[in-house]
């Protein structure tokens, strides 16, 4: 499905399926016996979303010629790559909400289960913003497991491209108060305009003592759009209709890194997980510039 300026989506179409297929990375990250991550709500959202291709990854059922010769090393990769960044992530909430933070954003949330499973100290507010049809699916099928927030979840159903700003604030957000920001596999999907005025929004949003982490695709400037659409033709026989050349946006952009520290954050960054065609870096900031 080609994007266009007012495209919509559920979890098993177009950028949404793409959600489920990093829940379905964490999903088989859990089951791996080193597991450095315990997500026990991926799989069950994963099953319910029910795209036989990721049910099948899951189930370890699935046939990964697709990937090419070296099909084994990429699916380890992908675990690997999703267990480090949900990993990396994760840490990056404890951190900062142990040193007081009491809100957080997690933008583009997707199948996302933080809300749920991270030790949110009390008083957290977790506000989690994705198109509608999302947060309510996601919300649907938590609720039929019984799952409970470990934090206050407050959701936002509605499109980034839209003003989500207002739509965060009249749900409670405190633009005077500390937030932690994630925005976590989302840039590429953006256009590089609306990637600097994202960050533009966060910095306006973010009170002194903000963090934000984020995950950043140098290679996306090179992204081999030949090579994704055999491997989407190849995935397409065997059910999976998901055509990422047609939903990421390749080309030049701003580094995170540089425009967030221009904005006035204090920046870190390290090597993310690399796959076998795209490396990635993760990225955490804080606005200390405003602390009296």
């Amino acid at each position: 499905m080609t994007r266009t300026d007012n495209d919509t989506w559920d979890l098993a179409s177009s950028v949404g399926a793409t959600a489920t297929m990093v829940a379905t990375g964490r999903a088989m990250a859990t089951k791996d016996p080193r597991h450095l991550i315990d997500d026990p709500f991926a799989e069950p959202l994963v099953r319910a979303v029910g795209i036989d291709f990721f049910v099948a990854m899951i189930d370890s059922k699935v046939d990964a010629s697709p990937f090419g010769d070296d099909a084994p090393e990429r699916v380890e990769a992908m675990i690997n790559g999703m267990a480090l960044r949900t990993k990396f992530f994760d840490e990056y909430f404890v951190r900062v909400t142990e040193g007081g933070i009491r809100q957080a954003v997690i933008l583009a949330s997707g199948l996302d289960s933080r809300a749920y499973r991270l030790p949110w100290p009390s008083g957290t507010v977790v506000y989690e913003i994705d198109q509608p049809k999302v947060i309510e699916f996601k919300t649907a099928v938590l609720a039929d497991l019984g799952a409970q927030p470990t934090a206050q979840r407050r959701t936002v159903g509605i499109d980034l491209r839209e003003d989500w700003p207002s739509a965060l604030k009249a749900t409670g957000f405190d633009p005077t108060a500390p937030t932690a920001w994630l925005a976590e596999g989302l840039l590429i999907y953006l256009p590089p305009h609306a990637q600097d005025r994202l960050f533009d929004t966060i910095t306006a949003l973010s009170a002194p003592g903000s963090a934000v982490a984020t995950e950043y695709v140098p290679g996306i400037v090179d992204f081999d759009a030949a090579k994704a659409r055999e491997m989407a033709s190849n995935l397409r026989d065997r059910g999976l209709d998901l055509d990422m050349p047609s939903l990421v946006y390749a080309g030049p952009r701003s580094h995170v890194m540089d425009y967030l520290t221009a904005k006035g954050w204090v920046v870190s960054g390290v090597p993310g997980p690399r796959t076998p065609d795209m490396a990635q870096e993760l990225v955490c900031g804080r606005r200390w510039d405003l602390m009296l």
